[in-house]
């Protein structure tokens, strides 16, 4: 009814009719053919919600595996292979329309099982929107194959999360996969460097495994200054010129813009080859970091089973607590021994960055105890990152790693949070430069 309202509405206003003919072969003409087939050969298949042409585009750049569009309005089939005459065009149109497997809660949902060949399933929800929560859910209960939730709102304002997580699921479904510029035969020296957005941490290793030298320095305006510098620094520690480095490794969200290396690879798989080697019982792995916070979940080789990151803001995260230490006037380190000395439960409402600070400030006026004040911002960060970790399904034993990890009152709060002790290693910060420097080191093996 709503079809023939519409084509009624355009026939008066162009004074032109429907002709079948020409919208079959303009459908056609705008499908390729690969698109259409159905892929029986290993593939990783795009759910959900219509994305745009950047968020498909994107994920075919970042994997060799085909890649199904099945969103919402993507590989559409039309219910006949040539062109129809007479009334039935608008009748068999709408049933394809209705009947059509989408995730749309007003759809049927597809039943995953039907497509043997899909290694990993890619769920594209839209921001404000809940309908297609109900396909993730769906597909939740009913695993076929590694699942990855992605939330956009069409624009590229999120490129660097959004291939972030890209490559760390695609790092998860093809392990052993990581590509390097050359195969070396022997690998003396490897270095591992993690171009954060606070940070740029470098690692140096000996064949053994051993750590040479480190270095953790500011990022500052540029990634590849920033990436540059520490190296230099974690170099000059190990007394080693960087011509004798066989292999080079970088992660973080500079990784790509670093320049000479041998591989780029995610900080979920870095962090999480790093906490492993650091801890080989550490089941899940938790990173705050400067600008996001992950929460990686191990088997018992180390490998990546699962993961989730809070990218939407700065919320819980590093950036997070350093502008709450500039509104209180002390630096980290001071705010992370007061945290721990708090007598009365101050609770912090709201996680936004701007709204928190607004309330600190009234509290401050207020002659509230800046310990007492730390504290709340301290169980605000640890209900953020225990939510990640309940959503995650985090099971013990966990590590802490990131910049976060030195703040002791998080740490102490989120063990309160989760019941459980938290392991905060030595090299914490240096545990996604550890992670690329031993992938670094494996490539010669």
């Amino acid at each position: 009814r709503e079809l023939r309202r519409l084509q009624d509405a355009l026939a008066a206003h162009t004074g032109r009719g429907c002709n079948t003919s020409a919208v079959v072969k303009a459908w056609e003409d705008g499908c390729s053919a690969a698109e259409l087939a159905e892929i029986t050969r290993p593939h990783i298949r795009l759910t959900g919600a219509h994305g745009g042409n950047l968020l498909l585009r994107t994920i075919r750049e970042r994997t060799e595996l085909p890649v199904l569009d099945d969103t919402c309005t993507g590989s559409r089939k039309l219910p006949w292979p040539n062109a129809v005459s007479g009334g039935t065009f608008l009748s068999d149109y709408a049933a394809a329309l209705l009947g059509q497997a989408r995730p749309c809660m007003r759809m049927q949902f597809r039943d995953e099982k039907d497509d043997p060949g899909v290694v990993g399933i890619v769920c594209h929800t839209v921001k404000f929107c809940d309908y297609y929560g109900f396909q993730y859910r769906h597909l939740r209960e009913r695993p076929v194959a590694p699942l990855l939730k992605i939330e956009t709102d069409g624009t590229p304002q999120s490129s660097g999360q959004l291939k972030t997580r890209l490559d760390a699921f695609l790092e998860t479904i093809q392990p052993g996969e990581i590509k390097m510029n050359e195969n070396h035969k022997k690998i003396r020296y490897a270095a591992g460097v993690d171009s954060g957005s606070a940070s740029t941490d470098a690692v140096i290793l000996d064949a053994d495994g051993q750590i040479l030298g480190s270095a953790i320095l500011p990022t500052g305006a540029g990634a590849a200054s920033g990436a540059e510098r520490a190296l230099a620094a974690a170099l000059a520690q190990a007394g080693l010129r960087c011509e004798e480095l066989d292999a080079v490794v970088t992660t973080g969200y500079g990784r790509e813009t670093i320049g000479a290396s041998d591989a780029s690879v995610t900080e979920i798989t870095c962090h999480a080859r790093g906490a492993h080697f650091l801890d080989p019982d550490a089941r899940t792995v938790i990173d705050i970091g400067g600008q996001d916070s992950k929460v990686i979940r191990l088997d018992e080789n180390g490998n990546v089973e699962n993961f989730v990151m809070n990218d939407k803001c700065a919320a819980g995260t590093g950036r997070f607590l350093e502008m709450m230490a500039r509104t209180l006037e002390m630096s980290l380190e001071e705010m992370s021994e007061q945290g721990l000395r708090w007598k009365k439960d101050v609770s912090i409402s709201s996680m936004c960055t701007v709204f928190a600070e607004s309330e600190v400030v009234s509290l401050v006026a207020e002659n509230t105890a800046p310990e007492d004040i730390i504290h709340g911002l301290d169980r605000a960060v640890a209900d953020k990152t225990a939510s990640l970790v309940r959503r995650l399904g985090g099971e013990p034993a966990y590590i802490m790693t990131g910049g976060v990890a030195r703040n002791q009152g998080v740490v102490s709060a989120l063990e309160e949070k989760l019941g459980e002790t938290i392991r905060v290693p030595e090299e914490a910060q240096l545990c996604g430069a550890l992670g690329a420097a031993l992938i670094a080191l494996g490539s010669g093996s």
